[in-house]
């Protein structure tokens, strides 16, 4: 590596470490229900802007700024998804940084390499401290997700069937909402079972995480069938937004858990679909072979 590419590289560290520390900065000054969430911010800032200090030596006569929109946007996700989103999306290439900077390791004067350890080392530890931002409702994500995910499958597939036997689509939207609200009860009982075993947190929050999900994930499908009289139509919009509703729950998990957004993406919405085309060629044929329609 030539000397004007890690003059950049260190520009751009900067930049981004500057703008990590406004973040941290911003996110401390709000009120937290845990008062331990703005002590860990404002040590997590004091880290962002020595590490920007350390990088703005290499890059003399270049000034890096903060990005404030994305200042402006960790601000507005921590108030709609909450801090612990907020902060692990920040943090969620904090692996690659701490490669980078180790492969830089070799390009830093000698009488720096102490400080420039010591970055390294607290960007090893941030990854511990995205552990204490865990806020109560974390715990019951798997509920919600759940609840959703089994909502997105078998209501998507009620509609795709409806498709087959009905002639309206308020009767369709209606079947999904029906279905929704039975399955949204039976749903928050196993949730709440399930939780009975060995969950650390409250069962019947649990339920009604699971419960609210689905009923509420079921109204949103079926909200196309009242707003078109044709049923093709009201089923891609609905499809549609379960394709969102799949996108965000995968986006949510994978910043959350670290797990795989691409593989839980296409594994959910591979389901639905399998499940949409089955239901739709079952309600055809019980058309086709009774007759029947409504």
């Amino acid at each position: 590596m030539d000397q004007a590419t890690f003059l950049d590289i260190a520009f751009e560290s900067a930049r981004d470490e500057y703008t990590d520390f406004a973040v941290y900065k911003r996110l401390s000054e709000l009120k937290f229900k845990n008062r331990e969430f703005s002590s860990i911010l404002r040590r997590l800032a004091g880290m962002e802007y020595r590490h920007y200090i350390l990088w703005k030596k290499y890059c003399p006569g270049r000034k890096p700024t903060i990005n404030k929109l994305t200042v402006y946007v960790i601000v507005l996700v921590r108030f709609i998804l909450g801090l612990t989103f907020a902060v692990r999306y920040l943090e969620r290439n904090e692996k690659n940084t701490i490669k980078k900077y180790r492969e830089l390791a070799h390009m830093i004067p000698s009488k720096d390499k102490k400080q420039y350890n010591e970055m390294i080392a607290n960007e090893e530890e941030h990854e511990i401290k995205l552990s204490d931002f865990n806020e109560p409702q974390v715990k019951y994500i798997s509920f919600i997700v759940l609840g959703l995910a089994d909502a997105l499958v078998e209501i998507a597939g009620i509609h795709a069937g409806s498709l087959g036997i009905y002639n309206s689509t308020e009767l369709a939207g209606l079947a999904g909402i029906i279905a929704g609200a039975a399955a949204s009860v039976a749903m928050a009982s196993a949730a709440y079972a399930q939780a009975k075993t060995g969950f650390k947190g409250s069962a019947t929050l649990s339920a009604v995480y699971t419960g609210v999900s689905y009923f509420v994930t079921a109204v949103i499908l079926a909200t196309p069938y009242f707003l078109t009289k044709v049923m093709v139509d009201a089923l891609g919009a609905s499809l549609f937004f379960a394709v969102l509703l799949i996108a965000f729950s995968s986006f949510y998990g994978a910043v959350i858990s670290g797990a795989d957004f691409k593989r839980d993406f296409i594994e959910i919405t591979s389901i639905m679909f399998g499940a949409t085309v089955a239901l739709y060629l079952l309600g055809t044929a019980i058309r086709y072979f009774t007759g029947i329609t409504i």
